[in-house]
């Protein structure tokens, strides 16, 4: 690409530019594009990396959503629900570890036994885990769906700070063809929009990959993000599950794979030069495509990670997609093998630190 080097010296990015950087297939153009996410990264959020213990409590789920592994029709997996001294005991694993923070993920329900549950386990984790080193206890993001207003303002005031709700595409179309219709686009951003009034920092995301994406579709969810101006970000690609309506696509992806993995790494650093000071995970599925995906995620300016440590006799049982690794693991073999590949690549940890996004702080102090 001739003007490559002008694309990557704006200071923003147009939907065009957007366009052309998601499209570089020579390796030479990718590495300078790497390169550069990489420097952006290290300029506006600094070289940590920064750990969320994720906790994954319950795989009950109200939804059919037709690529998920744990949609309500999946008649094959085995549901569970942990109980809160479980979950507590996992979140005090995780800051005994130095994580510094947690995420609680399930799948959704908006049931008022459920929405009890997790405010009062919310409580017991901000209550048990303070320390000297985190005097306000752990850092909590939540991931458990659409709710209402009032059930959004309960979590936060429980002492949740962080929510990620996925949109999965900004193409309302798309939306449509990958949900039922009782999951409406609609609601979806509404929901985001309700997250931000209350004061949560708000995380959002898309799949990679999916059939019938198009490059114009995820410079658009790029520019999407910036429009609602998201606080964090936790995207990663498209992984067909064998018991979804969507198993149809498995040869598809299957002739995809190394695409799709590489279009996931462009977004993280195409992502990384136009919101530059956001939070990116570097989510496990990319290393359920390649080995060192998660790795090589941190390399395009991702500076987030989730170390798995739902209890080893129920990973098998929250399967969103195929092939996810950690899941025949001990709860701390996934964390230490991360933090080894983590100081393996030379960057530094962010150990007993919440990890707050840089643009949710600014963004505040301009208020």
């Amino acid at each position: 690409m001739k003007n490559l080097d002008v694309i990557l010296g704006k200071e923003n990015l147009d939907f065009e530019d957007i366009q052309q950087l998601l499209s570089l297939e020579e390796p030479e153009e990718i590495e300078l594009l790497r390169r550069k996410a990489f420097e952006v990264k290290q300029e506006n959020v600094g070289p940590k990396i920064y750990l969320r213990g994720l906790i994954e409590f319950s795989n009950y789920c109200i939804n059919d959503c037709y690529y998920c592994g744990i949609r309500k029709s999946n008649s094959s997996v085995k549901r569970y629900w942990l109980d809160e001294d479980e979950v507590v005991e996992c979140a005090r694993y995780a800051i005994n570890k130095g994580y510094g923070s947690i995420v609680l993920q399930s799948g959704e329900r908006r049931d008022q036994r459920f929405i009890d549950f997790v405010c009062r386990t919310v409580e017991r984790i901000k209550s048990e885990t303070r320390s000297e080193k985190l005097p306000d206890g752990a850092g909590i993001t939540l991931c458990v769906g659409e709710q209402s207003y009032s059930t959004y303002k309960r979590f936060f005031e429980a002492g949740a700070h962080r929510y990620l709700l996925r949109i999965e595409t900004s193409n309302p179309e798309l939306f449509a063809k990958i949900h039922p219709e009782s999951v409406s686009f609609a609601r979806r951003l509404e929901c985001l929009y309700f997250l931000k009034d209350i004061g949560f920092q708000v995380g959002t995301g898309v799949m990679i990959g999916l059939p019938g994406q198009t490059i114009e579709d995820l410079a658009r969810d790029i520019l999407f993000f910036k429009e609602i101006d998201a606080d964090m970000i936790g995207m990663g690609p498209y992984i067909v599950h064998k018991q979804t309506p969507m198993a149809e696509y498995e040869e598809y992806f299957r002739k995809n794979k190394y695409k799709i993995y590489l279009l996931s790494l462009k977004m993280i650093a195409v992502t990384r030069l136009a919101l530059k000071d956001v939070n990116i995970a570097s989510t496990t599925a990319l290393q359920a495509l390649y080995p060192f995906g998660r790795e090589e995620g941190f390399r395009f300016g991702a500076n987030v990670v989730m170390p798995l440590l739902t209890p080893g006799q129920y990973r098998r049982e929250y399967v969103l997609y195929e092939g996810k690794p950690c899941i025949d693991e001990f709860t701390n073999d996934c964390g230490e093998c991360l933090i080894r590949r983590i100081t393996n690549l030379g960057m530094e940890l962010g150990l007993n630190e919440w990890g707050d996004s840089l643009h949710f702080r600014k963004r505040k102090s301009e208020k």
